[in-house]
């Protein structure tokens, strides 16, 4: 018999709590570290979470209902996921844990926010590294995790996350799913802002009329440098998965995959090109590469960003590496 917490994020927390775990107001954040969400669970949503129990505890499961309104509540909830104590002293995840966690997530970054809690409780210090961690990876395999959308606007378009990992959106379906034995390992990228992102960002802003604003920056994927900083950006996105392949029907990235151990980089650079006899014309020229990790540094102030579904602004470098396979997600 399982014990299912059925996870839900507060709406409405009050200023300076770090409600819906990333800090600052409701799962979002005060500066460019964390950007901020305003699409928490409206009233209804309660509907699908109530029909979700339901049906695990017709199956038999022990099912709670807990609202997280801080860090340390969703902590709270996490902490029942740890395993045995070791004899380095690291907090560490049960892979044999009869207890689940089903987050009801009325947007994208309210999963990011559970997981970016997972992996501050679970990833060990550098100075602490043990040796049974793959070299490959800053934590270990995070405990699966149930995902029930409740967003009804969002729901089975493609920049859905739950839509591209194709996870069960029905509540029976999701509870069948908790608790069978099916989970599919996903890649997480970190951040050297102390989060993560779990689709992508979308880096660069638009005027009042809609029109992209170029900026420039570094923006350097490994060793292959996509802009040195010397021209202007349309556009530059950072794809774990596939919710920003494109900006206003112009493709950018050509196969995100969230299983593939890599992150994909485009930028789009406006370029003019001249020909004999003709006046010069502006094209949009994209340029790709994929690797481990990726860097952008800005070198004209604020650039606006959208990362997981929520805005910020950057101003100072931001670094993304893969974490292949980090955590999971139960599917049918």
């Amino acid at each position: 018999m399982y014990d299912v917490v059925l996870l839900s994020l507060a709406s409405g927390a009050p200023a300076g709590s770090d409600a819906c775990g990333l800090g600052g107001s409701c799962c979002g954040g005060a500066d460019d570290r964390e950007p901020v969400d305003r699409s928490c669970a409206e009233p209804g949503t309660r509907v699908p979470v109530l029909a979700c129990g339901d049906a695990l505890t017709a199956a038999g499961a022990r099912v709670e209902y807990v609202t997280a309104r801080s860090d340390a509540e969703i902590d709270e909830v996490l902490a029942r996921l740890d395993g045995p104590p070791r004899a380095d002293g690291l907090t560490w995840p049960d892979p044999e844990s009869k207890t689940r966690v089903v987050i009801a997530a009325a947007s994208d970054a309210q999963i990011r926010a559970v997981v970016r809690r997972l992996v501050r409780r679970f990833a060990p210090p550098p100075s602490k590294r043990p040796a049974d961690l793959p070299e490959s990876r800053t934590v270990p395999d995070l405990p699966a995790l149930g995902v029930l959308p409740l967003d009804p606007v969002r729901a089975g378009t493609p920049d859905d996350l739950a839509a591209q990992l194709g996870l069960p959106r029905e509540p029976a379906a999701v509870a069948a799913a908790v608790l069978g034995d099916r989970t599919r390992r996903i890649d997480l990228l970190r951040t050297d802002a102390g989060s993560v992102t779990l689709d992508g960002t979308l880096l660069g802003g638009k005027s009042e009329d809609g029109k992209p604003l170029p900026w420039r920056g570094r923006v350097q994927v490994d060793d292959t440098v996509l802009s040195d900083g010397e021209e202007g950006i349309l556009a530059c996105a950072v794809g774990n998965a596939a919710g920003y392949a494109s900006l206003d029907g112009l493709p950018l990235l050509s196969g995100a995959d969230p299983g593939d151990g890599t992150v994909e980089v485009a930028v789009a650079v406006p370029v003019r090109t001249k020909a004999r006899f003709r006046r010069p014309r502006l094209r949009i020229e994209v340029r790709r590469a994929r690797g481990r990790a990726a860097s952008v540094l800005p070198r004209d102030g604020e650039v606006q960003f959208i990362d997981d579904g929520v805005a910020g602004t950057l101003n100072r470098k931001r670094s993304w590496w893969t974490e292949a396979g980090a955590w999971a997600a139960y599917v049918n």
